[in-house]
Order: structure tokens, then C-alpha cells, then sequence
């Protein structure tokens, strides 16, 4: 249980970290943006405690809030997506989430696309809402967020296939 925690809290610190220092200054067209700390809310374990869960998602948004100047944006759309994760998580992987025992490395791929896909989406569509907030510019909120989606989860995916092992279960 002990490496578990480690794991999380190295997973915390790498993400929040590659996200302030190297995924931040990444600004295609002047709207696509990648947000990999999103990794964090997909790989926490399903099983875990909840609140926790919500305080962890919270204190993330808020640490890339504070590197980038946001005034709580990030926090927010991070403690949404957290909160509607065990939803997203039932749709995409239906009886391997009712019994608790998802592991990323041995999902169908179309399960895992379909998972990080919709979290990205919900995570980006409130961040980029709170970050314009202004009903007349819903075409640009939806712009922005269907490419930074897009960016966002193809380089997950890609940092999921690469840092992840396939074993055998």
C-alpha cells in the first residue's frame, strides 16, 4: 500500500512538473494547448478514496493555476472532471469498473481512446468556458476545445502506451 501512495505522489509531482515546465509554453495557432497533467485524474486508482481523490484533483489544478497565472480555472475544471470521472469510467469500461479491477495497460484501446477522450473533452470544455466566459464567444470555447483535446489526448495516449507495460493477467 506503501508503493501505491509513492506512486501517486511521484505521479503528482512528474505531471505538475511537466506540465508547468515544458507543456504550458506549448501554444499552437494561439488556441491548441496540451494539458497532460490530466494523466493524473486518469491513472488515480479506481478504488481509491474519494475525497482524497477530489482534494488531489483540487490541489493539482490549483499548483498549474498558480505557475500560470489562471486564477483557479485549472482547479476547478480539474475537481469537475474528478467528480464526474466514476461516470465516465462505467460508460467506457462497463463491468471491468463494477468490479474494480480496470488496469490501462490490459483495456481495449477503443476503451481507453473512448475514457481519455470524454475526460479530456469535459475538462477542457469548463476550462476554456471559465477561461473566456462570455455566451457570444461559444464558437471560440468550442474551437479550443476540440483541439486541444484532440493534441491533449493524443500525446496521453501516447505517454500511456509508452510508460505503461503490457502484462499478461
Amino acid at each position: 500500500m506503501n508503493s501505491l501512495r509513492l506512486n501517486i505522489a511521484l505521479r503528482f509531482v512528474v505531471l505538475l512538473l511537466a506540465q508547468v515546465l515544458i507543456f504550458n509554453h506549448i501554444d499552437l495557432f494561439g488556441y491548441i494547448n496540451p494539458y497532460v497533467y490530466l494523466l493524473f485524474i486518469i491513472l488515480y486508482p479506481a478504488n481509491s478514496n474519494r475525497i482524497v481523490f477530489l482534494i488531489l484533483a483540487f490541489l493539482l489544478g490549483l499548483f498549474v493555476d498558480m505557475f500560470s497565472d489562471s486564477g483557479g480555472i485549472h482547479a476547478a475544471a480539474c475537481v469537475f472532471a474528478a467528480y464526474v470521472r466514476p461516470v465516465i469510467l462505467k460508460f467506457s469500461f462497463g463491468m471491468l469498473y463494477e468490479h474494480q479491477n480496470i488496469k490501462y495497460s490490459n483495456a481495449e484501446f477503443g476503451s481507453l481512446l473512448g475514457y481519455v477522450s470524454l475526460l479530456a473533452i469535459i475538462h477542457h470544455f469548463v476550462l476554456f468556458a471559465l477561461e473566456i466566459f462570455n455566451m457570444s464567444q461559444i464558437l471560440l470555447v468550442l474551437q479550443k476545445t476540440l483541439f486541444s483535446t484532440i493534441f491533449t489526448v493524443i500525446l496521453s495516449i501516447l505517454l500511456l502506451l509508452l510508460f505503461t507495460s503490457k502484462k499478461k493477467s
